[in-house]
């Protein structure tokens, strides 16, 4: 039997004081895939990824995560099948690395031996020095606490990763490192990944699929080539214009 879709979405809407702020009739994210979601600022990519975790309750449809629906009941199972990385990464600043790291699976009852040989596992993946362990998220630069933020989504070897614009706040060149780390890490791992960004060049290099929002909806979905070649809306086109030049060969991996 084939593994049931990372995300399955069916009639989703979600409105903020009577303004509607996303509205999408069907959406899959097959197992194993990257895909990242892009748009201008309050399109509704934000909303979507916290509908999908279960932060939000949508005031219409279904969300699904690897077969499960998301619902009152099921919310604190599924979140914990799922990886979560905001905009600087949202550690604890009272806690350490160690202790931000092992928070989920302190919580689930992991002994600290089983904490202790997974951290040592996520040391190899996130290229995160074991001397970090014992530093506060105030001792760390903004690329180490994205990477320590990802050690956390990524503890309980969950199903589905959920990026929110992750490497925003970073300088060019710690972003640059880490956009190679992360393309790596998910060719690795092979999970299934929602990534959110607003830089086109990031979507294309990071992602195998790429779907373009606007004022709540998905406009067009599909690689890069795709999107430039082929635009289904005038608003595509202009998006990508806008954009920094783009050279379809260095993503046509």
């Amino acid at each position: 039997m084939a593994d049931p879709a990372a995300i399955e979405i069916e009639n989703l809407s979600k409105s903020y004081a009577g303004v509607l702020a996303l509205e999408i009739e069907r959406f899959l994210l097959e197992p194993r895939s990257t895909l990242a979601l892009i748009g201008p600022s309050g399109c509704g990519k934000s909303t979507l990824l916290r509908l999908i975790a279960g932060l939000l309750r949508p005031d219409r449809g279904q969300v699904r995560v690897v077969g499960s629906a998301m619902t009152p009941e099921t919310r604190r199972s599924l979140q914990l099948r799922m990886g979560y990385v905001i905009q600087e990464g949202g550690l604890f600043p009272h806690l350490t690395t160690a202790e931000n790291v092992a928070l989920v699976a302190n919580d689930v009852g992991w002994t600290r031996d089983k904490i202790r040989a997974r951290i040592d596992e996520l040391f190899e993946l996130t290229q995160i020095p074991p001397a970090l362990l014992p530093r506060y998220p105030g001792q760390l630069s903004g690329g180490q606490r994205q990477r320590v933020a990802l050690m956390r989504a990524l503890m309980l070897d969950p199903d589905l990763l959920l990026l929110d614009e992750p490497l925003t706040a970073l300088d060019p060149m710690i972003r640059s490192d880490l956009q190679d780390e992360l393309k790596a890490l998910f060719g690795r791992l092979r999970k299934s990944v929602l990534f959110v960004t607003h830089d086109m060049a990031e979507a294309a290099f990071i992602a195998g699929e790429i779907a373009i929002m606007r004022a709540g909806r998905i406009l067009q979905r599909g690689s890069f080539q795709d999107l430039a070649r082929r635009p289904a809306d005038p608003f595509v086109t202009e998006f990508i214009r806008r954009q920094r030049p783009l050279d379809l060969s260095e993503v046509a991996g």
